[in-house]
């Protein structure tokens, strides 16, 4: 752990905010036990809208909609779908570049910008498509191409594209963003020298997954120095999970009824589903769990157990709310300004965070911020622009 005062590395952000983002259960996995297939939980309509609508009344700034080959609903179907029953959460749509052609893409991508009136962030995937081992070099291109793709269409009058991969010469009225000043933010998580040279060169928020302080700081360094090489800055974020009760015996004790029907060969069959089982970052996951305590602690209230089934996240923050504040504060001292948190079961957690935690956070939205969503209506072909 880090002792003592931590000096924030540069980023976009200085002002001390944190952007609090919530979790859907739009790809499985949603239960009262870990490694527990819950079926009164499933990844239903009903359940995802449900889950949805009570993060909004609860204050969270964003809702997190992930991407996976998994039992669920897809992310683009269901944030159209639902998107007119909110008015204020923001949607953090994840979008796996190469699964769709990135003029229609762009196209699907302006349409629920229109519909939310701004209230998107896109959550860039760079992993293997479903069923597929690529090439890294290959998916790192295609992402980097698609990503250039995506942001001329919202900030040019041509997407006048000549790549490796793509070859493109269009008009951009299809696809203009009701987004300003750059259309919607890319989040971006990789563990590779790849894919974090993409996000250096055209994202915004790099996602990291928990680690220790010493690692996590020493990977925000090296990402604002990457940004900075590109004549650009960045913010950071975490996906984690989190406990919070009352009292850490409280937690702790939630944390081993969470755990208690674990079984090890179908908690391995659960983890195994997920594309990005073999990937970097969940052998760091791996690593850091082979580091804790026999209950599955590190760094005090950090809880590697929940890697025993999920292959994406495998860590949590498990403890009283000052606890977790605590935590959150040096978190943001290193220069983290968004957080996407999740906890099992995810409503009741969420209302437990809601509570206790989320009243004494500093929570703001980014694409606020970053004047990205406008005060008035824009003007765009899908708003109040001449049609031609």
């Amino acid at each position: 752990m880090i002792e003592g005062k931590i000096e924030t590395v540069t980023i976009r952000t200085p002002e001390r905010v944190a952007e609090i983002s919530w979790f859907n259960d739009i790809i499985g996995g949603d239960t009262a036990y870990l490694g527990v297939l819950d079926n009164d939980r499933r990844s239903s309509y009903e359940h995802c809208r449900e889950i949805t609508l009570e993060a909004e009344k609860l204050g969270f700034s964003n809702i997190l909609y992930p991407s996976a080959y998994t039992v669920g609903q897809d992310g683009l179907a269901f944030a159209a779908s639902v998107a007119p029953e909110t008015n204020k959460i923001t949607f953090l749509l994840a979008v796996r570049t190469g699964e769709v052609h990135p003029p229609m893409l762009a196209r699907a991508i302006s349409s629920l910008d229109h519909m939310l009136k701004g209230r998107l962030i896109l959550n860039i995937i760079n992993s293997d498509l479903p069923g597929t081992r690529e090439d890294p070099n290959l998916r790192y291109q295609r992402c980097s191409e698609v990503i250039q793709i995506l942001q001329q269409g919202w900030t040019q009058d041509r997407i006048s594209h000549k790549g490796e991969i793509y070859q493109f010469d269009l008009p951009s009225d299809p696809v203009k963003s009701y987004q300003q000043n750059g259309g919607p933010l890319l989040y971006f998580g990789g563990t590779s020298p790849g894919s974090r040279a993409v996000c250096a060169k055209h994202c915004d928020v790099f996602l990291t997954w928990p680690e220790s302080e010493e690692s996590m700081y020493a990977t925000l360094k090296e990402m604002s120095e990457r940004a900075a090489a590109e004549g650009r800055t960045i913010d950071f974020g975490l996906r984690i999970h989190v406990i919070v009760r009352e009292t850490q015996e409280e937690a702790r004790a939630y944390a081993k009824k969470l755990i208690s029907k674990f079984d090890e060969k179908r908690g391995l069959e659960i983890r195994s589903r997920g594309e990005d089982s073999r990937s970097l970052g969940v052998l760091k996951q791996d690593e850091l769990r082979e580091t804790s305590d026999e209950e599955g602690y590190v760094e005090d209230i950090l809880w590697t157990d929940i890697g025993k089934v999920f292959s994406g996240c495998g860590s949590g923050l498990v403890g009283s709310a000052d606890q977790i504040i605590e935590k959150l504060n040096r978190y943001m001292d290193m220069g983290f300004r968004s957080f996407i948190f999740s906890g099992f079961p995810l409503i009741e957690e969420a209302n437990y965070f809601a509570k206790l935690v989320l009243p004494r956070l500093p929570n703001a939205s980014l694409p606020y911020l970053q004047g990205r969503i406008p005060q008035e209506t824009p003007t765009t072909p899908l708003t109040n622009a001449e049609l031609v």
